[in-house]
């Protein structure tokens, strides 16, 4: 192995997705970089391999990089891994890979498990095209407008969610994006692995009327059909939807039925009040 740091993908939950290569990488590396040194422990101890682990997360990464950096230009070879997956996606991984890129070191992937592709290979939408969001904001104003910002996307919305925000998230998603068609994508390659595809108003009200959900999730959602729409029509819908709403829902409303921008919409709702 040459001398360099190995980006490599590991299971999302079924050890037995770990691929020969990775397995082989894991066990030749001098030190393995780690979210969780206890979740990566497992996954070396059931490969039978022991190596030095190294905690680098958000709350170390800028301490821990330049040391990281120092090593590998001295060369050491190590291995990047996420607690589950493909590092570098929603995670701080590509911090490193940036900085490690302009120190000119050698940067190999080791291409692995991703949630994201596992779930978009079995959710039925289209994956000719897909904008991957990850995490939506925590409060719900700029989750708003996260969502307004992606409406006019020509492609499959893809997204990371926590099972106790989920039934939030639906319903901010169909005021802003509309009743789209979706799929939720739980627990993949794990005992209680479930995939439900459905319209966004039909996940809300299994959602609603079931019990909570647990696990990782995949949210993905359809792109919408935007319908063209002069500004002498956009200005009316928006004039009837500010009779009966302030102007963020009204906003909201004129979105999901034009497929145009929410924030956009938004100010000329402000304007036009």
């Amino acid at each position: 192995m040459r001398p360099g740091l190995y980006v490599v993908g590991t299971p999302i939950g079924n050890l037995g997705d770990i691929g020969r290569r990775a397995a082989t990488v894991l066990g030749q590396v001098d030190l393995v970089l780690c979210e969780d040194s206890r979740v990566t422990g497992r996954l070396l101890a059931h490969l039978n391999v022991q190596r030095p682990l190294l905690a680098y997360h958000d709350h170390n990464g800028e301490r821990i990089r330049p040391q990281v950096i120092e090593r590998l230009v001295a060369g050491e070879r190590m291995a990047l891994v996420s607690d589950a997956g493909t590092p570098c996606l929603a995670d701080p991984g590509f911090k490193l890979v940036r900085a490690a890129a302009e120190a000119g070191i050698e940067i190999f992937a080791v291409p692995g498990p991703s949630s994201v592709i596992a779930a978009l290979s079995i959710s039925g939408l289209p994956t000719d095209r897909f904008f991957f969001q990850g995490f939506l904001p925590v409060k719900r104003g700029e989750r708003l407008k996260v969502l307004g910002e992606l409406a006019p996307v020509p492609g499959t919305l893809v997204f990371l969610e926590a099972p106790t925000r989920l039934p939030q998230t639906i319903s901010d998603c169909l005021e802003v994006l509309g009743d789209r068609p979706a799929a939720m994508a739980r627990e993949l390659t794990k005992l209680f692995e479930e995939v439900r595809r459905a319209r966004l108003t039909e996940l809300a009200a299994t959602l609603a009327g079931g019990p909570a959900l647990k696990g990782e999730i995949v949210l993905l959602i359809g792109a919408g059909a935007p319908k063209v729409a002069d500004e002498a029509a956009i200005d009316a819908a928006l004039r009837d939807a500010l009779a009966e709403q302030k102007p963020g829902r009204a906003a909201a409303r004129v979105a999901a039925a034009t497929g145009l921008p929410r924030d956009m919409l938004y100010r000329r709702a402000l304007a036009l009040k």
